[in-house]
């Protein structure tokens, strides 16, 4: 992260007043530059008020999303390489899958301040209003056979948990890959892969996070089922930085599926299930099975147990039976 994204971030985690003596000492600069970092973030729409004796606090974030604001989190990422925001298009995943197709490099991002196609896993429509949410897609090219590239979806779920969690939140996930927060979706992803016989030729991760929405902006239909960040924490985000937290954290736990055991990956996505332990009900392609979650193996698949038996499901769509609780 550069220094002035993390002078950025310091004010927004702050809520008050940094003096401009703990943020040069924290970052290692001088307070002169410290100044220069702040008059750039007001040249880029930040509104941080200044004081001689108690230093700077941030009033407001910028609202658009921008390539350079979003960039500025993750420098030091193999992901965002090559991002571009697009004021509104039919589908992020079909854009960078497009981009996928003729060349683009791993690490390439496609965002959008607003989708008219949107679409989330098994058909389902992917509600995004302008200028209130993320709606990002993320090519990787990873070489694994295409039989293990299906576990990047698990994947995606874990590293956006983990940048809800340096943002504040307490997430869980729920099998495969939906992310909640108290009780109701925050956030959705559709990987989507294109692969030869015996390789991969490229995977779209597609990720819908609830930003910066209200009530009134879900449909009725989702309006009981459905949350945002602003929602639980009374409070309006920077939407670029939680972009680019949220891309770095993803970069982060590619890195670990690429060069570590999936095990690694299973642990703690295990420790953030929200259907551990409970009674569940998975609509498979074969059928509906039922019985009590024991979390996921190693190979990502969930398991069941339904007394007799503990059964592995590698597909499907699954629910707690009675709801989830708050």
């Amino acid at each position: 992260m550069s220094s002035r994204a993390e002078i950025a971030d310091a004010l927004a985690r702050s809520g008050g007043f940094v003096s401009g003596h703990a943020l040069a000492e924290n970052l290692g600069i001088s307070r002169s530059a410290v100044w220069k970092h702040v008059t750039a973030l007001r040249r880029a729409g930040y509104r941080i008020e200044g004081s001689r004796a108690r230093g700077y606090r941030l009033i407001a974030a910028p609202q658009a999303l921008t390539e350079s604001a979003i960039r500025s989190y993750v420098q030091d990422s193999r992901l965002g390489i090559d991002i571009t925001v697009l004021a509104s298009t039919g589908s992020t995943n079909d854009d960078a899958a497009a981009r996928a197709r003729v060349g683009a490099p791993e690490g390439t991002v496609v965002i959008a301040e607003r989708q008219s196609a949107g679409r989330g896993r098994l058909g389902r429509t992917w509600i995004s209003p302008a200028g209130l949410n993320l709606a990002l897609s993320c090519v990787l090219r990873p070489s694994v056979p295409p039989a293990l590239a299906p576990r990047l979806s698990l994947v995606a779920a874990l590293a956006v948990a983990c940048a809800l969690e340096e943002l504040g939140f307490e997430p869980g996930i729920k099998w495969p890959n939906d992310v909640f927060l108290e009780g109701r979706k925050v956030c959705g992803i559709l990987t989507e892969i294109e692969a030869e016989a015996d390789s991969v030729r490229f995977v779209v991760v597609g990720i819908g996070l609830n930003v910066n929405g209200d009530t009134q902006d879900f449909p009725p239909e989702l309006r009981g089922s459905a949350t945002s960040l602003r929602m639980v924490s009374g409070r309006t985000w920077d939407r670029a930085r939680v972009a680019g937290i949220l891309l770095r954290a993803l970069g982060e736990w590619y890195e670990r599926f690429l060069t570590g055991p999936f095990a690694a990956v299973t642990a703690d996505w295990n420790r953030r299930s929200i259907l551990s332990g409970r009674t569940v009900r998975v609509d498979a392609p074969g059928g509906a099975l039922e019985g009590r979650c024991r979390g996921i193996d190693t190979d990502g698949a969930l398991l069941l147990d339904d007394g007799r038996e503990v059964r592995r499901v590698i597909a499907g769509d699954a629910s707690v039976v009675g709801g989830i609780e708050p």
